[in-house]
This record gives C-alpha cells, structure tokens and sequence, in this order.
C-alpha cells in the first residue's frame, strides 16, 4: 500500500514548515506532494530546499485548484491512498496509523480525522444532505452538535485531511477545480457517496488546527473577506441547482442565501466603506452564475 499526502499552500510558510514536520511524524508515509499555489512570502524557496518533498509550483488557482493538481499528481505518483490537507492542520503522530485501522474496507471510500482547535473538537462535518427543503440547511446532522466517539459515518467533510482511495478518484475524477475555493470539498464528498462509496469519520484520528486571531474591526474584516462571499455565494448556489431534487432547492435556496448579503450591504452602504452599492450586482451575478452553473475564477 503506498500513502502518499497532498498539501496546498499560500503564503503561510511557518504553518507549512510546522504541516510538514507533523507529517514526518507520521508512519507509514510514503511521500509528500506540496502544491505551491503562487506564494511570495518565501515558500517557493524553502520547498526549493527541503529534501524528500515533491513540489508544484503553480500560479494561485485556488484551493480547488490545488487539490486537483496535487491528486493527480499523487496518482501519477502510484497513490493507493491520498491524504489531503490544508497548511494549516497539524496531524498527530498516530493520526494516520488511527485511519488505516478503517482502510481495510472496500465500502469506505474516505476516512476523516477528527480536527482539533485548542484542544476542543472543531468540525464541519455532517451526516446528511437536504435536499428538497429549501428553507432548511444543505447540511443535516452536523457532528458538531454531536457527542461522537466511536467511528461515525458521515456525508461530508472539509479537506483538511480526509483520506481518499485512488479507486475513488479513479471512478469520479479530480476534484472541480472550476469552483477556486468554498464547497469544493462539499461537492467531492457528495460524488463520493453517489458513486457508491462510504465516508467514516474516525475520532481516534486527531489533527489540530490553526486558530486565527484578527482584532480587525466588523468593517476591516468584511473589506478583506468580501471577494470570498462572493464564492461562497455562487459556489452554495451551484451545489443547491446541481443536485437540488426540486425546483424550489435549485433556485430558492440559494437565493435566499444571496439576498442576506444583498441586505447588509444595501443597509451598511451609507455608514461604512465595507460594502458599496456595486457590490449588491456582484452578489447578484454571482448568483446567477450559480445557478447556470458558470463557475471559475471571478473577475
């Protein structure tokens, strides 16, 4: 069996330094593909000179965009099992000795860790998906609301460290590197499970995450992170119409989804530079494009 993990980094080389130094740790892995997506901060030259890693050094084509080069690069590689990852999940030692206890059957497609924020559970995981009611939430059962302490078997989960069969990619292809970032993960865990296959979340297995702090004001944190909800609005939108079971879920749900965003920025507009009046078109194009299921990069 040869384990091979994915990283995808961006301009965070001490959290990739650390990523890295936690996956050493980890036995039986057989090799590390660190997908550098365009960093300046010095990333490109410390990969340069680390030994025993295989780089790709790619322009910024998202989070999406990384895991689909870095899983096909680790099935170019002979992957049996590919263990993706942010740079910013730290995997214990035993972490992938924990999976592997559960890779044995050929139900199970993925295996996710538990993830850990300060020593307390953080997890986005869920059990189900809705998909008739438009006014309820895409996901259902979320374990986060949840005492889990045996193996569980989930729906979904973020990649921030599931543990993905090569039969899996073989049979649904690479992840949609069209949707740059935000529900990528949501749209290959829902393939997964429609191809036929298992996803088991397994709490013995524990990765811990980085907690950012910012004592940015309510303004300055939605100035840096508008360009995000936008793809959080097209991309929720495109998962809604593309496997919404009615009419209602396809267009509805994400439109209400869309219009919260349209409200506070029409509201906060005149008091604050957060959000202007042209936002309120791009929220609604990248609505639109949702539901069109026109995705890629955004201008």
């Amino acid at each position: 069996m040869k384990i091979i993990a994915v990283v995808v980094t961006y301009n965070r080389l001490e959290l990739l330094k650390r990523n890295i130094a936690c996956l050493r740790a980890n036995r039986p892995l057989d090799a590390i593909v660190v997908v550098n997506n365009g960093s300046t901060d010095g990333t490109t030259a410390w990969l340069a000179s680390e030994p025993g890693l295989h780089v790709v050094n790619q322009a910024n084509v998202g989070g999406s965009g990384g895991f689909y080069t870095g899983i096909r690069e680790a099935c170019r590689l002979d992957a049996d099992w590919i263990w993706c990852m942010d740079d910013d999940v730290f995997p214990r030692p035993d972490c992938l000795e924990n999976l592997l206890r559960h890779a044995g059957r050929s139900d199970v497609g993925m295996l996710a860790p538990r993830r850990l924020m300060e020593g307390k559970v953080y997890t986005n995981d869920f059990q189900a998906l809705d998909l008739t009611c438009p006014f309820a939430s895409l996901y259902k059962g979320k374990l986060s609301k949840m005492q889990v302490d045996a193996p569980t078997e989930i729906c979904g989960t973020a990649f921030e460290g599931p543990f993905i069969r090569r039969e899996v990619v073989e049979k649904i292809g690479l992840p949609k590197k069209e949707l740059f970032i935000f529900c990528d993960d949501t749209d290959y865990c829902i393939r997964t499970v429609q191809a036929g296959y298992k996803i088991m979340y397994v709490p013995e297995a524990l990765m811990d995450k980085e907690k950012f702090f910012s004592k940015d004001t309510w303004v300055e944190r939605n100035k840096k992170k508008k360009w995000k909800r936008f793809y959080q609005v097209r991309n929720s939108a495109y998962l809604n119409h593309h496997y919404g079971k009615n009419w209602a879920v396809r267009y509805l749900r994400g439109f209400n989804g869309v219009i919260g965003y349209i409200l506070i920025a029409l509201f906060t507009c005149p008091f604050s530079d957060a959000y202007r009046l042209s936002d309120i078109g791009r929220f609604w194009k990248a609505y639109l494009d949702g539901v069109n299921e026109r995705l890629g990069m955004m201008k």
